[in-house]
């Protein structure tokens, strides 16, 4: 399965440097697949990165999981198209959808605007919470994507 697997640090292109650099919320861990989680307690909110949402370009179709659905770390629960590709969302946790965040499915664009308030994907009941010890941090995750 592909895992937004065509964005790699080659691709990065001119936006970074060029205008504002991108933002990632040091509230949130990030996978090298591009997905990020902001946990609460045993919740987490699971979307995909500003960068991921850069090199995706025009958003114009997306699948997400029935509430109730069980997700599995590393495991596809959707997909994200855009006129450039389309791409399985990993999860980064097990664990039981409780939200699915259903007006993305009406707007998907509304990804671009706000990937990290408006723009999650799904909410998850998790598991077991720790198996976010390796995830990436912000500063972490900004180094693998813009080579810092």
């Amino acid at each position: 399965m592909k895992a937004l697997n065509f964005l790699r640090q080659s691709q990065l292109g001119d936006r970074i440097g060029t205008e504002m650099a991108l933002e990632y919320p040091e509230d949130l861990k990030y996978l090298d697949t591009h997905e990020y989680v902001r946990l609460e307690g045993d919740t987490a909110t699971v979307g995909i990165s500003a960068f991921a949402i850069d090199q995706l370009g025009d958003i114009v179709f997306l699948e997400l999981p029935e509430v109730g659905s069980v997700v599995e770390k590393g495991e596809s629960f959707g997909t994200v198209e855009s006129v450039k590709a389309v791409e399985d969302l990993k999860s980064p946790v097990t664990g039981t959808v409780v939200e699915a965040n259903a007006a993305l499915v009406d707007a998907p664009e509304t990804l671009i605007d706000d990937p990290y308030v408006a723009g999650w994907l799904i909410k998850v009941q998790v598991d077991d919470p720790s198996s976010l010890d390796n995830a990436l941090s912000a500063e972490e995750y900004r180094s693998q994507v813009e080579g810092a």
